[in-house]
């Protein structure tokens, strides 16, 4: 099936009225996540897992899908009316965007926002139909060590890159490992780590992991912080129209944005997040009058925006063509796709041809349908940041219950997803990251599948990884990213020395 059969057939199962009812859900409820700051996406989307389990597994990724981009765009409104990022990747935008506001431009700074989070967008789109097609054709090649040593890689980069405690980021993705592990072993029908409790014989569910690291975490965490939000002013349409001057600053930082996010969105532990900073970084070095960043410089809005909107999109390719997440929301995706029974990978492409296009059309349309949506509701979205956070935290709680127990009827998740979000809660005040956890704990099993598999043709060798040319190209870029690391943590060390030493 060519690109254009395929984007044609994506448009045939996308537009059925059930996918579209998901599709405008998705986004809409991820806009209303993405504004109100102390519930991120990733709170949102663990919160929708037990309701995947009743729809097609095409409506589900959809509508998760719409959460996901959609948080991105409503992220920018609180970023720059009260300087309080609604999801992380809209923290870059306050540094230009919240100056803007105070200088009574704020209708201004969030059609920037918006206009080129959907170029951003759009235009990854494009980039995804061209690298899924050309991954899919090269990852046939790819055999279970490659497939290991990939995976493998793709751990230690989220723990390493753009990392000030890589130790930590590694101690997570080991528990996040060692958590996937418990159950019942399927080759050998062994239970490992159950401890004799009944209900751990299925091992860890997904669902109560996500919940509580995500759902019960964050609210314990922003239960004080999200209160002390101050009062939004109000934006009319008029207001949001841009003179040519803004139109002009735009443009290039937007093309240059989507380049950037398009490019990290598809490798696998960067994300969303670092392309954004990245973005405002260049847009800084490469203005003619770099001291206006930061006091309200239209690019630092626009540049960020679209690179953590493309990245968004882009972030599917490694997800879905090799089963490799690149981010943490990546893995809660593939979790989605698991708990249906569907195994991404190389084959994704002809094996679920509805799914993998259906997907990609669904971007375009719940972009588009962002942008109109967007616009005209602009006020509605900016009296949401009004809602204290004491009324919705509660509901937030009753939901994360009921979802839980309606997965498998049993109370002992309702306790789990406690005992977990208490978990969460501890080691993000202790600066781990809990998202690490969760990349540790879907990739774990899949890991084990594919190593034992290379192990079994190899009859045992370990070689086998230094033998296959793909392979050893995984271990050395692992080896230099560990070295790296090592080398870093090193020389701050030797720095603060020498810093205490001076004084």
């Amino acid at each position: 099936m060519t690109a254009w059969e395929g984007l044609l057939h994506g448009f045939s199962v996308a537009l059925q009225p059930t996918v579209m009812l998901y599709c405008v859900i998705g986004v809409v409820l991820g806009t209303f996540i993405g504004v109100l700051p102390g519930i991120g996406a990733m709170a949102a989307i663990s919160l929708l897992l037990p309701i995947t389990y009743y729809i097609t597994p095409e409506s589900a990724l959809i509508m998760l899908a719409g959460v996901y981009y959609g948080s991105q765009y409503g992220g920018a409104v609180a970023s720059i009316l009260l300087r309080l990022p609604g999801t992380p990747q809209s923290a870059v935008t306050t540094l230009d965007g919240y100056p803007m506001a105070r200088q009574g431009r704020a209708g201004v700074a969030l059609f920037a926002s918006m206009m080129s989070s959907f170029v951003g967008s759009i235009l990854a789109i494009v980039v995804l139909v061209v690298l899924a097609g050309w991954l899919s054709r090269a990852a046939t090649q790819f055999g279970a060590a490659d497939y290991a040593a990939m995976m493998v890689l793709g751990l230690v980069a989220a723990s390493t890159v753009g990392s000030d405690a890589p130790a930590k980021g590694f101690a997570m993705v080991t528990l996040g490992l060692i958590l996937g592990t418990v159950g019942t072993d399927v080759n050998s029908g062994t239970q490992r780590f159950t401890f004799g409790v009944t209900e751990m014989m299925d091992g860890v569910n997904l669902v109560a992991l996500a919940m509580g690291l995500f759902g019960v975490a964050e609210v314990i965490g922003n239960i004080r912080s999200a209160e002390r939000q101050g009062t939004p002013e109000r934006v009319t349409l008029r207001q949001l129209m841009p003179t040519r001057n803004d139109l002009s600053r735009m443009t290039w930082p937007t093309l240059r944005g989507t380049a950037l996010g398009s490019f990290f969105g598809a490798l696998p532990g960067t994300g969303s997040t670092i392309s954004s900073f990245l973005s405002y970084a260049m847009e800084r070095r490469v203005a003619r009058q770099p001291e206006r960043f930061g006091n309200g410089a239209i690019e630092g809005v626009a540049g960020p925006e679209a690179a953590n909107n493309a990245a968004a999109i882009t972030a599917f390719v490694p997800t879905l063509t090799l089963g490799i997440p690149g981010d943490p929301i990546m893995a809660l995706m593939l979790g989605a796709l698991v708990i249906h029974g569907i195994q991404p990978g190389p084959m994704m492409l002809e094996a679920r041809p509805d799914m993998f296009w259906g997907l990609v059309v669904s971007f375009g349309i719940g972009n588009l349908l962002l942008l109109i949506l967007n616009l005209p509701l602009i006020g509605i979205w900016v009296s949401m940041l009004r809602i204290p956070f004491r009324w919705l935290y509660p509901a937030i709680i009753v939901f994360m219950c009921m979802g839980a127990w309606s997965v498998r009827g049993s109370g002992f998740d309702i306790l789990a997803v406690a005992a977990i979000g208490l978990g969460g809660y501890l080691l993000s005040l202790a600066r781990f990251s809990p998202a690490l956890l969760l990349l540790g704990f879907v990739l774990g099993p899949l890991i084990e599948t594919n190593l034992r598999r290379a192990m079994l043709i190899s009859r045992g060798d370990p070689m086998i990884f230094l033998e296959r040319p793909i392979a050893a190209g995984f271990v050395l870029v692992t080896v230099v990213l560990i070295a790296l690391s090592l080398w870093n943590t090193w020389r701050r060390k030797l720095d603060r020395t020498e810093h205490s030493g001076h004084m």
